[in-house]
């Protein structure tokens, strides 16, 4: 890992670094009214741009947002703030700092005419880059993580960024057009997907026990797929990262958007795993599926047990994790076995009854009398579902929560 101190990477002699220390003291003098920085010149797409880093301090008196507004997109140099969006940004540095784990945010674009500005070029493309007190730089990409960092600044957890600095292009550019321009560009990134986020987000909560469970539980392992918010079947995948962290939501505090940041991961991923590992060995539905090497399977086969066992796409894994949840102990980290075998000698096909008028709606009218079972997703079709299932078993609310 590269290292910024004194070590063995490191060859400039002292001698050096005091020449240098010495050139550019003098710059930083001379316009101590006014924000300096080193820089790094580069060119792209036609003009000069340059890069520099300021602290966090700084964001509040140095950086400005011209966002647009709702009825008049032509009105600033970006979108409307998406309400929520700085707030998440926010709360992801809190999270991550108050624990002291490593976070980062993605480097931001704003822009300034080159006349407003000074450039003092040291060759090589370094420079000290000089703005006037006055002068503001108007970001082009990144207001919601420029709003986050200033409230942050500004608030109470001051603390936990006063000591960091944040990255910031400079383009060169006067041009309220090209710069509206410049942002429509740049947001042409295609959104990732959820299950892909997932694969790289942290290790922990439900993410870490999601991941735990693609490899631990038999019907998941090299079923699963981690970057397509849909399983792409011809790949042999059943289900995807998304699906799976409902699911174990749902199996611990029985709501799908639960982040279970205070589960321990190995003891909540042990129990959940071979809890799992039971229930699909069990249940007739899923046998094969689960005890079948991912290989030698068809896709044939595969696409018939999405079309036919409920436990084969999202919703049916969500009311299967809302049900679990029923079954577990949070005092013991255990779920109960008795239940759980109850569970697995359920029906879990589309034509089993007992999905009528909740997950399963009968077509009067289908195009393919064969396929009469239209699947309802809703939310109100899992709480139908649930209930239904709840009553058939006789089982109570979970005496542990």
């Amino acid at each position: 890992m590269a290292q910024t101190n004194e070590d063995s990477n490191n060859n400039v002699s002292p001698e050096i670094k005091a020449k240098f220390s010495a050139l550019i003291a003098p710059f930083f003098e001379e316009h101590y009214r006014d924000s300096c920085y080193p820089g790094l010149i580069f060119r792209q797409g036609k003009r000069t741009m340059l890069q520099i880093n300021i602290p966090a301090r700084h964001f509040p008196a140095l950086l400005v947002a011209k966002p647009a507004k709702d009825d008049d997109p032509e009105s600033g140099k970006q979108r409307p703030e998406v309400p929520g969006h700085a707030d998440d940004i926010k709360n992801y540095i809190i999270k991550q700092a108050q624990k002291e784990k490593p976070w980062i945010l993605g480097t931001l674009t704003a822009n300034v005419p080159p006349d407003k500005i000074k450039i003092i070029e040291l060759g090589r493309g370094i420079c000290i880059v000089v703005i006037p007190h006055d002068v503001k730089l108007e970001i082009t990409d990144g207001q919601h993580r420029k709003s986050a960092i200033k409230e942050l600044i500004e608030g109470e957890e001051s603390y936990l960024i006063s000591d960091n600095d944040f990255p910031i292009t400079l383009v060169l550019e006067e041009d309220s057009d090209q710069c509206r321009k410049d942002f429509g560009d740049m947001a042409q990134t295609r959104q990732l997907g959820k299950a892909l986020l997932l694969s790289f987000s942290e290790t922990e909560g439900r993410v870490g026990i999601t991941k735990k469970l693609v490899k631990q539980v038999k019907i998941f392992y090299n079923k699963t797929d981690k970057i397509q918010d849909s399983p792409r079947i011809q790949k042999k995948f059943i289900y995807t990262n998304n699906y799976i962290a409902r699911a174990v939501s749902c199996a611990f505090t029985n709501s799908p958007d639960s982040e279970l940041q205070n589960n321990d991961l190995e003891i909540s991923s042990n129990a959940l795993a071979n809890c799992l590992n039971k229930f699909f060995l069990e249940c007739s539905s899923t046998r094969h599926i689960s005890e079948t090497k991912a290989d030698d399977l068809t896709v044939a086969e595969i696409r018939k047990f999405k079309d036919e066992c409920l436990l084969g796409v999202s919703v049916g894994l969500e009311v299967l994790g809302r049900l679990l949840y029923f079954t577990y102990n949070k005092d013991s980290s255990y779920f109960d076995e008795v239940k759980v075998s109850q569970l697995a000698q359920i029906g879990w096909t589309r034509d089993n009854p007992i999905w009528e008028n909740n997950l399963i709606r009968i077509d009067p009218n289908p195009k393919n009398p064969n396929k009469r079972h239209k699947l309802s997703t809703g939310a109100n079709a899992v709480t139908d579902a649930v209930k239904t299932l709840k009553s058939k078993l006789g089982w109570i609310e979970n005496p542990s929560y």
